[in-house]
């Protein structure tokens, strides 16, 4: 399905911090099936879901949205990794692969209404004319629109929807890693299996080895959580226990909410982190694709 998404007088308030690039040619999929730790090959043409790279011992190194446009082109979705720097770790593995990866410097992302339709993992739109998301989840209604430049739908960032939409990712269970916290954390110790976002199946990538055998042996002691804070301390604080033990770290904020990796204990008592006492919340669900 085609269209131009951008029906005046809809407006679109630019999301800052989100890459876009472009993997295009022969090899585009055989490459992002053997680097990506989801299954890139269980992805038909105009759906979209959550993938990521590894380091070779497991550890998160980035969290995207990854969109075939079409058999030989995919878009992958970046928050809080600039697309230029993806497109320069990806081609040390290239080698004889024949793929571009291209920045799409001048399309911008943006927030806008959820595209219609039962099937969130459906993208709606073209490579051409820009795509809409569906990023709507328990209470949320939200679509991540990727427009290119001259779009008349884009227009400047609103600061109080930017920080809206990091507080429904983080609610979600969605981490938005800083750099400080990149190659820090297993995909089962950020829950990525709530999103859907890496693959037991699929076969080798860097860090197969370690998500599967953390999977299978049932070794993964610490997941992703939900807490609430009067103002967020910075990412990698200790979270304590009331008798100052420490029990995990914190990933990520957004206004009040943030998300910790803490030891599945679920009577450790009151929670603090640098003096703030944390209050648990539910994490919600339905932005798994």
């Amino acid at each position: 399905m085609s269209f131009k998404p951008n029906p005046a007088p809809l407006t679109c308030p630019t999301l800052p911090g989100i890459g876009l690039l472009r993997a295009a040619g022969r090899d585009a999929a055989a490459f992002l099936q053997a680097q990506a730790m989801n299954d890139v090959n269980a992805l038909a043409p105009g759906r979209w879901q959550w993938n990521g790279l590894l380091t070779p011992k497991g550890r998160v190194i980035a969290l995207f949205a990854l969109l075939r446009e079409a058999d030989d082109q995919f878009l992958l979705v970046l928050p809080d990794y600039a697309a230029e720097d993806m497109a320069a770790h990806l081609k040390k593995f290239i080698f004889r692969s024949k793929l571009s990866l291209q920045p799409l410097d001048q399309w911008r992302a943006c927030a806008g209404p959820a595209p219609s339709g039962p099937d969130r993992a459906l993208a709606n739109g073209d490579a051409d004319a820009g795509w809409v998301l569906d990023l709507s989840g328990d209470g949320t209604d939200r679509g991540l629109w990727l427009l290119p430049a001259g779009d008349g739908a884009i227009a400047d960032e609103d600061p109080e929807t930017t920080q809206a939409w990091r507080q429904a990712d983080l609610a979600h269970g969605l981490p938005r890693l800083p750099g400080d916290q990149r190659e820090t954390w297993t995909p089962q110790m950020l829950s990525l299996d709530r999103l859907g976002a890496f693959s037991l199946k699929k076969g080798c990538y860097p860090g197969q080895e370690i998500v599967s055998r953390t999977h299978y042996l049932g070794q993964a002691k610490r997941g992703l959580v939900r807490l609430q804070a009067k103002s967020a301390p910075p990412a990698g604080t200790p979270v304590l226990d009331p008798q100052g033990r420490e029990l995990g770290r914190l990933v990520c904020a957004g206004g009040d909410q943030l998300l910790a990796v803490l030891a599945t204990d679920p009577d450790a008592g009151d929670l603090s982190a640098a003096g703030q006492p944390l209050v648990r919340r539910e994490l919600l669900n339905g932005l798994a694709r």
